[in-house]
């Protein structure tokens, strides 16, 4: 059995050291913050002040791969998570009846929930692991490295104090103070691509009232302007969140921080206004998040690991634009496929490091192309997309089989080119295209000289 450090309890670090402990290894993880989540969900999620965790309090939708992780190896984490307020909702739901049965259409689900709920399950799952430590307010200051080619990280410092460990696993986020220490320590740099995305978001959240109406009907979730991205996303115990989103170099972006104006804005949209219409009571200020980027850092080289002893995951090895919702989901393979091979990656990480390259790399790629366009799109106003690729953005909404390729896509199921380049799903469309000969594409939010007004009003 490994011993296994890990630098951060977040998502990541909790969901690896449970995966880990259960599996017989010995666990310590460090976590510099004192509090942990569980004792009042609400109290947590809204006024617990995270800094270095600016997506805490965003909106989240957990695609099929965190749902199928826990199923898997915590069907009690699972659990709690429903009992906790967490909603599932099947991509086929939109059509009320759902179409005949495909092997992989039991994968289509979103579980809708705050980040917060599935940390209090993560919390409370692990607490009961006999063989996982988890060292709240301890803040890991350095690693033990021991002389090599490559060298071989032994362990962590925390204060004075040397913890050994035949692993070193880096869960301590898209800040991570590891690739610096290094490189303070000799070894070859890790490599790291980035791309900053000028994409800014903001949020409200409200809950729905008791003696209020529960849901707007057969709303979509999102509409866009050409310049502005509106969207609704339902969570746990009547919650939802409101969400704009714009140019980092919109000069109304400020403005928008007024509840007032952010609400007033929301309701141009048909998506946020359904659900504003709901009355629901609001049960936060507008929180911003913008200056995000997608990383991708890399222990390994062209010659191989820059250092052995290590490996990172959740956002210490990619960070996502969450546009696209995939954090989670990445974050949970890892730690699933960290769990199941750890004595061989303890010896030599080189297969984790391709296992991710060959896996996860190619959405972070994903990520950075659908940031390109949206950015090129908010910032220049772009018109919309080309008649094809918005009919098959609308079809999906008319027909199960588009549903079915959009949804496989959405949750990391399936490459777009392959979910989408069938000859079923072209029939499908052109189908569509022909029953809509009127159809073009366009946006259903303000203009651009409605949104001013708005603003200015």
């Amino acid at each position: 059995m490994a011993r296994v450090a890990v630098i951060g309890g977040g998502i990541g670090g909790l969901g690896t050291a449970l995966m880990l402990g259960r599996r017989g290894h010995a666990v310590t993880v460090f976590e510099q913050d004192a509090r942990q989540a569980g004792e009042d969900l609400d109290r947590d999620f809204f006024h617990w002040a995270r800094p270095r965790i600016p997506q805490a309090v965003q909106p989240h939708s957990l695609l099929a791969p965190v749902r199928a992780v826990l199923r898997t190896e915590a069907p009690d984490v699972y659990a709690d998570l429903l009992a906790r307020g967490a909603r599932e909702y099947h991509e086929f739901d939109w059509f009320g009846e759902h179409p005949p049965h495909r092997d992989g259409d039991e994968d289509l689900v979103t579980l809708r929930t705050r980040r917060i709920v599935l940390e209090a399950a993560l919390t409370a799952a692990v607490q009961r692991e006999r063989t996982v430590d988890v060292r709240r307010g301890c803040r890991v200051s350095a690693l033990t490295v021991e002389e090599g080619r490559p060298a071989r990280v032994t362990g962590v410092r925390v204060g004075a104090e040397a913890h050994g460990a035949d692993l070193v696993v880096d869960a301590s986020g898209r800040r991570s103070p590891v690739p610096a220490w290094l490189v303070e320590a000799g070894c070859r740099p890790p490599v790291v691509d980035s791309h900053r995305t000028g994409i800014a978001y903001l949020c409200r959240w409200y809950r729905l009232r008791a003696d209020g109406p529960r849901h707007p009907g057969r709303v979509a979730n999102g509409s866009a302007a050409p310049f502005a991205l509106a969207g609704v996303f339902p969570s746990d115990n009547d919650t939802f969140a409101v969400n704009l989103v714009l140019s980092t170099g919109d000069p109304t972006r400020g403005a928008l921080t007024d509840p007032a104006v952010f609400e007033a804005a929301a309701r141009r949209f048909p998506a946020t206004a359904a659900w504003l219409d709901l009355d629901p009571e609001p049960q936060s200020a507008v929180l911003a998040m913008a200056g995000l980027d997608n990383r991708w850092t890399s222990l390994s080289d062209d010659d191989g690991p820059v250092v052995t002893g290590l490996v990172n995951a959740g956002d210490s090895l990619v960070h996502t634009n969450p546009t696209l919702g995939h954090g989670a989901a990445l974050c949970l393979r890892a730690a699933q496929y960290l769990a199941t091979h750890v004595d061989r990656i303890a010896e030599d990480p080189a297969d984790y490091h391709a296992w991710t390259r060959q896996v996860l790399r190619p959405w972070f790629d994903d990520q950075v192309a659908a940031d390109r366009v949206n950015e090129q799109r908010l910032a220049e106003n772009a018109p919309p997309p080309d008649l094809r690729a918005a009919a098959v953005a609308a079809c999906a909404f008319d027909d199960p089989v588009v549903m079915r390729a959009r949804a496989q896509v959405r949750h990391l199921l399936r490459p777009a080119g392959d979910a989408y380049g069938t000859d079923e799903v072209d029939r499908h469309v052109t189908a569509w295209l022909d029953a809509n000969p009127d159809f073009s594409p366009k946006h259903d939010g303000p203009t651009r000289r409605q949104w001013d007004a708005v603003v200015a009003g």
